[in-house]
């Protein structure tokens, strides 16, 4: 799912998401868990105000974000 992000520059000058649109409401990056680049790629794992975590998919070359993975809070295991 292609999404519409707010991104700054990151440590090395690549994209990094402060927020997203989902479903017409603004979700707000709180923290950046994790994050991994490819060759063509950068992946960020999440976590949001709407207290769910996401990973989002960078493309350079075509400037797209994608939402790749969605996991709600509810979900989650409590510990």
């Amino acid at each position: 799912m292609l999404l519409q992000v707010e991104s700054r520059p990151g440590l090395h000058g690549d994209k990094e998401p402060l927020a997203f649109m989902l479903g017409g409401l603004r979700i707000v990056v709180l923290q950046i868990v994790d994050r991994w680049i490819s060759e063509d790629t950068s992946y960020f794992r999440i976590e949001a105000n709407d207290q769910n975590r996401y990973i989002l998919r960078y493309t350079p070359s075509s400037s797209e974000w994608e939402l790749t993975l969605f996991q709600s809070h509810e979900m989650r295991p409590t510990s």
